[in-house]
Parts: C-alpha cells; structure tokens; sequence
C-alpha cells in the first residue's frame, strides 16, 4: 500500500522502517509556504498551528498518490489527539477519502496498537519486524547523537554554513543505509564529517548554551520554527533541544514501573510547578526549564504553538520560574501569522540581554 506520515524532523527514520517492510512510502514534501497555505484554507481559523501545517501535508502526500497516513494519537486535554478525526473529515469534504492508522500509546489502548501493528506486518515474519524495529531504533539514536554534536559545534564553526550542509548529507548517507553494517558505515563517515569541520577555538567561560523547550511539533520541525537551532548557532550559542525522536520512543516504549528515562526526571522537576499532567508536552516544557536552569545553561527560548491552551498555562507559570532560578526564558508563538523578522530581532535582543548579564556578573 501506498503510506504517507506528517514531515517532522528525522523524517528518514520514518520513511525506513515502512520501506523495510515493503510498503511504498510517498515521502510528505518538506513543510513549505504553499504546505501552511493549504493547510491555513481548510483548517477551522481557531485550530492551533500544527493541525494546519500537517493537514497541509497531508493534502500535498495524497496528491502524490498516498492512500493511507500514519500518524500519532494524543491524550489528555490537549487538542492533538482529535487530530486525525478533524483532518480525516476535511479530506472526506473535499473529495480525498484517505485511510488513517493512528499509533497511541501501547500502554492505553494495546489492541489498537497491536492491530495496527499486523496491518503494517502484512506477510513479513516476526523476525524480520523484530530485526527492522531494532534497525530504525538505533538509525534514530544514531542520528540524535550526530544530530546534537551539530547543534554543539555549529556555533564555532570558521565556515558559515559547513556545519548544516553537513548534516543534510548526513541524512542523505543514512537515508541509503538498509542493513546494520551499512548503519554504521553511514554513522562512522557523518561522525567524520563533522569532526573534519574547522572550529574556532572559544574559551569555555566565554560559551554560551541555549535550550529550546516546548510544543513537540514546533520544536522538532525546523521548517516552522524559523530553523531555530539554525539562528542560535549563527549567534554563537550552542543549542539543546527539550525534544528528541530516540527519547520520546524509549520513553513510550518502556512500561511505566520500570520507565527510568532521562522523560521520567523531567516530569519529576515539572511536578514542583505543574503537579498534574495537563496534556500536550507542557509538563515537559517546565521541567526542562529547571533541568537547563540546573545544568548551567544561559536562557531558554520556549516555542509554543498560537493558542495551544498546554503551552499557555506553561508560559504563565515561567514568570514564576524565571524568578526563582534566574535563567532567562524567552517565548514565542508560533503561527501562520509570525513574522520572520520580527521573531529573529527579538531572539538577537534575547542573546544580547544574556550576555550583557553574564558580563556584568563576570566584572
């Protein structure tokens, strides 16, 4: 059968598992203007922005011939998981009836999960599923590792730009990678890649950190968060995301009496703030607040969706973060509206501001 997925981040970890089990995968074009555009047209006005952007997708993938899209649930309060139900009855109107496999937590709803997972199957055994689910894990674990040392080094980088063209070809070795030793063969030569990049060498004290928290979506696509990662590193700031595909799988994968993840702490520190699970990621986003702020990191850039109602109640609790621990945090929201230039004046302001801070405590 012909599948298609919503384009978010590694999205060549998505395309590989499908091919390993002999689907034939139409690969959603990269988020563009005409995507959000589309999206915007047959999307209700109040829907926040990743609905948008994804039913633009969706439009895009069946015009290039997808019959059925694989997606993630949602839970909670959080919008996220009527997804596919609104998006479903938009294609159904306007005449592109689509099949839809939504994928929820295993833990919450184990035959729909495993139904889902026989479908894909098709007549593949169980070994070579076992063997194929393995391979795109440590595909996905590979590529955050490469992915972070990107995020590191491209703030030192002598050549402006070395460090992205790189992580595009990165991705283009992994994409040909169908076998464990191809796997590593494609890991060695992106690891040398980005170690053959000249760096400009920056005193330690002198370098400053940044993390991104937030909405999962926003955060992980580049596309529509004005390639945030990007901006920061051209500023000099290394950059660490709140949100990583290899985590956010360990993490749903494992039950939760055993569930010892590095998403697991983050809840812990969230819980001093928000003490219920709110839906979306917005306990997330408070808990990574604390973890950078008690990892020593210089600011935090929050991302959230315009009107996603988890990341606002998250936003009004920051002030109250900010004053306790002292990191500063800078929010943005994220939607059809956002202006480019504006966003990225403020961001500048924000990186000005923290180093006009720490030169004031250093003198």
């Amino acid at each position: 059968m012909k599948v298609s997925f919503p384009y978010m981040g590694t999205t060549v970890v998505y395309k590989k598992l499908l091919e390993l089990l002999g689907h034939d995968v139409i690969m959603p074009p990269k988020p563009s203007q005409r995507t959000i555009n589309l999206g915007v047209k047959y999307s209700p006005e109040f829907a926040c922005f990743p609905l948008k952007v994804i039913m633009g997708s969706y439009f895009e993938a069946i015009e290039k011939g997808a019959e059925v899209i694989i997606t993630s649930g949602g839970h909670g309060p959080c919008r996220a998981g009527f997804y596919e139900q609104v998006h479903q009855r938009i294609l159904k109107e306007e005449g592109l009836p689509a099949k839809f496999m939504v994928f929820n937590s295993m833990f919450r709803d184990f035959n729909n999960f495993y139904d889902n997972i026989i479908t894909l199957k098709g007549k593949n055994s169980w070994l070579k599923v076992s063997r194929s689910l393995l391979l795109v894990y440590n595909m996905t674990k590979k590529l955050d590792k490469l992915e972070k040392q990107v995020q590191t080094i491209r703030a030192y980088e002598v050549k402006k730009g070395e460090t992205t063209r790189a992580w595009e070809k990165i991705q283009d070795l992994f994409d040909r990678a169908y076998t464990k030793k191809e796997l590593e063969g494609a890991y060695a030569e992106g690891k040398k890649l980005l170690d053959d990049i000249k760096l400009i060498e920056v005193p330690e004290e002198k370098k400053l950190r940044i993390g991104i928290v937030g909405e999962i979506y926003v955060v992980m696509e580049s596309s529509i968060n004005m390639k945030m990662e990007e901006l920061l590193g051209n500023l000099g700031a290394e950059v660490e995301r709140s949100q990583y595909l290899s985590q956010w799988i360990t993490y749903n994968a494992i039950p939760s009496f055993i569930n010892k993840t590095h998403e697991t702490e983050i809840l812990e520190k969230g819980g001093r703030y928000l003490p219920i699970q709110i839906g979306g990621h917005a306990k997330q986003t408070i808990g990574h607040i604390v973890d950078y702020s008690e990892r020593g990191f210089d600011g935090v850039v929050h991302l959230m969706p315009f009107g996603c109602l988890p990341e606002l109640v998250s936003q009004s609790i920051v002030p109250k973060i900010t004053e306790e621990l002292g990191i500063p945090v800078l929010t943005l929201a994220i939607d059809e509206q956002m202006g480019t230039a504006n966003n990225t004046t403020r961001i500048e302001a924000f990186i000005d501001l923290i180093k006009g801070k720490r030169a004031k405590k250093i003198s």
